[in-house]
């Protein structure tokens, strides 16, 4: 079985040597562990983000930085494909672990490969049947500032590794690398949606997806809801999967798309805004692609849901 965290491994040490042109700054902390500043104090770029996605990914996608047409609109976008589906998104990319410390004073939202050693969430680990076993643990961290040495503890214990073969990449969501890896997460997003709807992530042989890349916000919370508008409005999913009932898979394709979700139609800081600020308020089935293709290898056949909502894109970003 392949590895994710040695996959991502090899990333993080590619971007600790090219720290200087990725416009990164790499720390080391006292026990060892490398931190890869590629946000808060660091500009980051926009190469950075492509690795950063690629290591979410545990090393099994590719990532690249592009430009696409939305009506009258030219963003930049991000298109994102892999051969391991369940593994380098549900098992590795998925932001499944809230890291706080002892005191509450740090917080970051987890994903990445470390969650494979963690198993956070375990019940989604038994669902893709699979977990590492690497010595070496790498995560990245959404987060306002850097983590020191007992968040670095924190991590290391739960994923059974030494705190020198701790990776840790960390950017806030208000960053061009921040702005990057969020819409780099739209495959994600729409294998876990249809995954909840009822297919099995398991038969899902490939996937690809392109999403546009939010303009970046200084107000951190502003920034977090521009960037998940940019999959939930525009954001778009192809799977290739391989299901025995055309039937079923028609109705999980149905189910899918963000625009099924009661807290769709309205740019999601505006929704957050109005749960006052409680992520709990809002139906979690907002967080999935606009539009979503899915091909049954097995029969042929093609279903499609969804759409891309350009005005409402216009709307997130202010124009």
């Amino acid at each position: 079985m392949v590895s994710v965290n040695l996959l991502a491994q090899e990333i993080a040490e590619d971007m600790m040597d090219y720290s200087e042109e990725l416009q990164v700054e790499v720390i080391q902390t006292e026990s060892g562990a490398y931190i890869i500043d590629a946000g808060i104090n660091a500009d980051g770029s926009i190469l950075a983000g492509e690795y950063v996605t690629e290591i979410c990914l545990g090393g099994l996608g590719s990532a690249s930085v592009a430009s696409a047409q939305y009506g009258d609109l030219t963003l930049p976008v991000i298109h994102v494909s892999t051969n391991y589906p369940p593994i380098s998104t549900l098992g590795a990319q998925f932001a499944g672990w809230r890291i706080t410390d002892e005191n509450g004073k740090y917080v970051g939202m987890g994903s990445g490969p470390a969650r494979a050693l963690a198993l956070k969430p375990k019940n989604l680990y038994k669902k893709i049947e699979y977990e590492d076993d690497a010595e070496v643990a790498v995560l990245f961290l959404e987060a306002n500032k850097l983590p020191k040495d007992n968040v670095v503890k924190i991590i290391a214990d739960a994923c059974g590794v030494e705190p020198s073969n701790v990776y840790i990449i960390v950017a806030p969501a208000n960053s061009i690398v921040g702005s990057i890896q969020i819409s780099g997460r739209v495959v994600e997003t729409g294998i876990h949606k249809i995954s909840e709807v009822g297919l099995d992530p398991k038969k899902i042989k490939y996937a690809n997806g392109v999403a546009p890349i939010a303009p970046v916000h200084p107000d951190p919370t502003v920034a977090m809801g521009r960037t998940n508008d940019m999959i939930i409005f525009a954001g778009h999913v192809n799977l290739f999967v391989e299901a025995d009932n055309d039937d079923e898979l028609k109705s999980h394709v149905e189910k899918t798309p963000s625009s099924m979700s009661k807290s769709y139609g309205k740019p999601f800081y505006e929704t957050f805004r109005e749960a006052n600020f409680d992520f709990y308020q809002i139906d979690a089935g907002v967080f999935a692609p606009a539009s979503i293709l899915v091909n049954n290898i097995k029969t042929g056949n093609t279903f499609r849901a969804g759409r891309i909502d350009i005005n409402l894109l216009k709307k997130t970003i202010g124009i």
